[in-house]
């Protein structure tokens, strides 16, 4: 099975290629989604997270709002909370990994927003990146609800540049396309890594 690490900056449609991908037969696990999972009504992070910083629990999960509040600002709280986060997500993803593994899904991927930043293209077969020209990107995120100017330079000053990341990728896959041609980028990598089989 091969595992490809897919990545790219803020309003680049990783989102939208990694659901191609799924679409294609290569199903994605998002670190994202497994924490939403962890902190939901019986997640595994529950209780960890409740007991670590009192006031955050609410309706039988973790009130991520109020959990946020008291990691925004300070290093330690939030160096705390990713001790207990992290090795949770990791173990979703290994569950992942070995439920496609034994159903002889040929490939998987492993949408990792900070993949670079955190050394996780050491653990993945491909790294496919998204991008999109500038002025595309800079639309899609300032389109967002309340996001502004400096929010937006704020989460782009703490990620590998795109130029970067196009250079390290063994995939580049540009959305500033129509969705169809995006499409067509997506199967060809999956063409190319049935070939390389």
């Amino acid at each position: 099975m091969i595992i490809l690490g897919l990545t790219g900056s803020i309003g680049m449609g990783k989102s939208t290629v990694a659901r191609m991908f799924a679409e294609e037969g290569a199903p994605s696990f998002n670190s994202d989604d497994a924490v939403h999972a962890l902190y939901a009504p019986g997640g595994a992070a529950v209780a960890p997270v409740s007991a670590a910083f009192p006031g955050v629990l609410a309706d039988g999960g973790i009130n991520r709002t109020a959990l946020s509040k008291q990691v925004v600002d300070d290093t330690a709280a939030l160096k705390r909370l990713e001790a207990i986060v992290h090795p949770l997500v990791a173990q979703a993803q290994q569950d992942f990994l070995a439920a496609q593994r034994a159903k002889g899904v040929k490939a998987v991927v492993l949408d990792i927003p900070l993949l670079f930043e955190t050394g996780a293209e050491k653990r993945v077969d491909k790294v496919v990146v998204v991008s999109a020209p500038e002025e595309i990107q800079r639309g899609r995120v300032l389109a967002r609800p309340g996001m502004t100017v400096e929010k937006f330079e704020q989460l782009l000053a703490r990620q590998t540049p795109d130029a970067e990341k196009r250079e390290r990728a063994d995939f580049v896959i540009d959305t500033g396309c129509d969705i169809g041609a995006t499409r067509s980028q997506v199967r060809a990598v999956l063409d190319a890594l049935s070939e390389q089989d």
